[in-house]
């Protein structure tokens, strides 16, 4: 990838994301969809662990996972390489047992043409995190009570 690509590019994130009892209900996966439709962010890797009882893990590329999901066709070449084996045992160790759980890697797109405005003005990230929900309703029930 040349320089000028990774110029335009947003952030990249990861998430894992669990379903305890492996149990999905069909919502995130059109919200995903919806995601990458609207440009919000682009899928650069997809794996999925599942995790027995017993500790014992399997990790699942895209690849592997489409053919028992055929929605899933859509993520199509999404495999950036930057997840591997190690990944899926780093995802299993924070894992419940009898649970099975999607790493997702993105580009935030939205964020693109922030990322490099402050790339050509010569800034760089020095911190990130994220604020817990939990937290910022805290704070705004605090606020109004106060008010």
């Amino acid at each position: 990838m040349g320089d000028d690509v990774l110029d335009h590019m947003g952030p990249i994130d990861y998430l894992l994301i669990e379903f305890p009892g492996s149990q999905f209900n069909g919502e995130v996966l059109p919200a995903l969809v919806d995601l990458v439709d609207r440009g919000t962010i682009r899928v650069l890797d997809l794996l999925f662990v599942v995790k027995g009882e017993d500790g014992y893990f399997e990790g699942f590329n895209l690849d592997e996972m489409t053919g028992n999901v055929p929605e899933l066709v859509v993520f199509e070449g999404a495999a950036s390489g930057l997840l591997a084996h190690e990944d899926a045992a780093s995802a299993a160790e924070v894992m419940a047992p009898g649970s099975s759980a999607a790493l997702l890697v993105y580009e935030n797109r939205w964020a693109a043409p922030f990322a490099a405005a402050v790339r050509g003005s010569g800034g760089q990230l020095v911190a990130h995190g994220r604020v817990p929900l939990e937290d910022l309703i805290d704070a705004l029930d605090a606020a109004e009570s106060a008010a």
